[in-house]
């Protein structure tokens, strides 16, 4: 797990961190190529170059206008061309939350929901937007001035919110027929999912919270994503089980346990299933 003070040479604070791309690669050393985890939120715009960037397993491309974003704990890992360049900000929930109390930063639909794409792809005019944004985040961040933490809250709020309109935008022919009503549900769905994913399995123990039917919640999970309940359950507990494959040093029966699977043979059955690879090919592909 990286924390912010890596990045921080010379810094008071661990709260916000700002830097080029290009910069930061150097800052970072190399190593940041390999999959890795931090311990803060973060956003990516790169302005040049091209190449692949994975996290929690997706791989998106990378070009100029692609817009990334990513919550603590997701893996990532990237491989870019020579000529990269962008802009890159982290921050704490701390710091973000201290100052705007009832708005979090996981009510952010690409850093709160697992099914949510991390990769917004900005158009020239959007791109033109995003960068003013991002460059007086950079002068703000290099500055001495009066009130320099509200300016930073207040431009990083400003890239949030824009970038979660666009997000909707982008999804609106998906959900033409979700009402509000079933995005809200969806979201109490997953944030239930996150809190018992490794002890509670069944569609029938989450519509008894959210006190709606199973075949109603069933209706809700396909309308909005177009899967059903219990796979979005099974794959929040896979991408659990790859992280923990990744960094715990466990067996693989250890980890199926704390995953909730008495029997290991089913926990490789259904992670064969949604990962079209064994626990141990996973392995073998990720840590070699």
């Amino acid at each position: 797990m990286l924390h912010m003070d890596l990045f921080q040479a010379g810094k008071n604070t661990s709260d916000f961190y700002f830097n080029t791309l290009k910069n930061h690669l150097i800052v970072g050393h190399r190593h940041l190529e390999k999959p890795h985890r931090h311990d803060f939120f973060a956003a990516i715009l790169f302005t040049r170059g091209t190449g692949v960037h994975e996290i929690d397993f997706q791989r998106y491309d990378v070009s100029k206008g692609s817009l990334f974003f990513m919550s603590p704990g997701q893996i990532h890992s990237w491989e870019l061309s020579e000529d990269i360049d962008g802009y890159i900000f982290f921050c704490s929930q701390q710091f973000y939350e201290m100052h705007y109390v009832n708005q979090k930063l996981r009510h952010f639909p690409f850093f709160g929901s697992v099914t949510y794409p991390r990769k917004l792809q900005l158009t020239a005019g959007e791109l033109e937007r995003k960068l003013y944004l991002f460059m007086e985040l950079q002068n703000e961040y290099l500055s001495r001035d009066l009130l320099k933490n509200g300016l930073i809250l207040s431009l990083m709020s400003q890239i949030f919110i824009h970038s979660a309109r666009a997000f909707s935008k982008d999804m609106d022919h998906h959900a033409s027929s979700a009402s509000l009503s079933y995005f809200k549900h969806y979201q109490d769905f997953e944030n239930l999912v996150e809190q018992y994913f490794m002890a509670e399995k069944s569609i029938a123990f989450y519509s008894s919270k959210m006190n709606i039917s199973s075949k109603h919640l069933n209706r809700i999970i396909q309308t909005v994503v177009q899967k059903t309940a219990t796979e979005v359950i099974t794959e929040r507990v896979i991408l659990e089980a790859k992280r923990m494959l990744i960094y715990l040093d466990e067996s693989l029966v250890e980890i199926a346990f704390r995953l909730g699977y008495e029997e290991y043979s089913y926990f490789v059955r259904v992670f064969r299933k949604t990962s079209e690879m064994t626990p141990t090919e996973f392995i073998r592909k990720y840590k070699a």
